[in-house]
């Protein structure tokens, strides 16, 4: 994908999202979401907020958060969720879908791997049924596994090969771990559990082990 691709699919994304969002029950908004630590409004949270993140506050977050990424990027979403009402989050989600703004250090692809993977965040544990776009997934996938950071899947998955069963995609050497690329994409950025389900091969045994 080209860079107006990235953006037009971002945008439909970022849209999708914020439709999500307007459908959920009071209590949803407080469920926890995939991420570890996280409810479902921390997450919507994070995405509103993410195109408006700059060098120097994004300093001090991390600062704050003694050096923690991840823990900079949980608290920060979080302490944004408290203090803006969900009908505000929800239109800030739609209002970002057209802008062209990542956060600081991100990556052309980060933005629309951020939204397919958050978008699972809160739609698999409310049973949500939310496809992915397989073109889109398919080059996030490619991302995530080449990107490195945060998720580190090549160091966490060595020895195994993933395959995609719906999509020409594999990366990786070893014994086969095979299942729907969404379920793959969620594999590699540390959803492991939700994964699980979705996947088979040979591989599956040293996987589930690594996992435990």
């Amino acid at each position: 994908m080209n860079q107006q691709e990235i953006w037009a699919a971002l945008e439909i994304e970022r849209r999708s999202l914020a439709d999500m969002f307007d459908g959920l029950s009071p209590g949803d908004w407080e469920r926890p979401s995939l991420c570890e630590g996280w409810r479902v409004r921390d997450v919507a949270a994070h995405l509103a907020m993410s195109v408006e993140i700059k060098v120097g506050p994004a300093l001090v977050e991390f600062l704050r958060a003694r050096g923690s990424f991840n823990r900079m990027i949980r608290d920060s979403a979080v302490r944004y969720a408290q203090r803006r009402p969900i009908g505000d989050i929800i239109e800030e989600v739609r209002e970002s879908a057209t802008s062209h703004r990542r956060a600081p250090t991100t990556k052309p692809l980060d933005p629309l791997f951020d939204a397919l993977v958050h978008g699972q965040d809160v739609a698999v544990p409310l049973r949500i049924e939310r496809p992915m776009p397989m073109e889109a997934a398919r080059v996030c996938a490619t991302h995530i596994w080449e990107r490195g950071f945060p998720f580190h899947p090549q160091r966490r998955l060595r020895g195994l090969r993933l395959v995609a069963i719906d999509s020409d995609w594999a990366v990786g050497e070893g014994e086969v771990v095979q299942g729907p690329l969404q379920a793959l994409l969620l594999l590699m950025s540390g959803r492991s559990a939700a994964a699980l389900p979705e996947l088979g091969g040979a591989g599956m045994p040293a996987l589930s082990s690594r996992i435990s």
